[in-house]
């Protein structure tokens, strides 16, 4: 496999090694001792599946207490998936990073705990999976504004289609401090 490291220590883009031939093709999700190699050494303790249509945005979503680090791909079509740091104190506070995933190039992106998470759909419809760290837990649940101008997030599309819930975010620097996680 191939892991690409992003601007944000943690943030990795990760590309599977895939065999295919006429029949289709094969590919490891993950693998313990692989992904520990490469630095992924956390537990996985739920598999989430979501299907959306083109111009759905799910986030920015985080979780603290019980941050989740998040192992995320498109099992089919295509979206633009963002990380960014929310840990306080950390000196990337505030950056983002955006990678194309989709069910042709199969890349994987790993998004530690203590960072915001969300995606847009790129294509018709997309299939999307996620690996989470921890358990989801409703009353740790937060989020941050998918559009917050202090971000500076160049999503691909101009015609977005939010939940009533990811609309009502607020933007990263009003929300309190103790909401938030800690860089450590």
């Amino acid at each position: 496999m191939n892991v690409i490291e992003t601007k944000l220590p943690g943030v990795l883009i990760i590309e599977p090694k895939v065999f295919g031939d006429a029949r289709g093709y094969f590919f490891e999700t993950w693998q313990l001792t692989r992904y520990a190699a490469i630095g992924i050494r956390e537990s996985f303790v739920q598999d989430n599946v979501s299907y959306s249509a083109c111009g759905v945005l799910r986030g920015l979503h985080y979780q603290n207490p019980n941050p989740q680090g998040k192992l995320v791909s498109v099992l089919q079509g295509e979206v633009f998936d963002v990380a960014v740091d929310i840990r306080v104190s950390s000196p990337t506070f505030g950056q983002w990073v955006g990678v194309n995933l989709s069910g042709d190039n199969h890349r994987q992106l790993w998004v530690p705990p203590g960072f915001a998470h969300g995606f847009c759909v790129t294509s018709e419809t997309a299939y999307f999976s996620y690996k989470c760290t921890d358990l989801y837990t409703p009353q740790a649940e937060g989020g941050v504004m998918w559009n917050d101008p202090d971000l500076g997030i160049q999503w691909p599309l101009a015609d977005i289609i939010l939940s009533d819930k990811d609309r009502l975010y607020a933007r990263l620097k009003d929300i309190p401090k103790s909401r938030l996680p800690r860089y450590e």
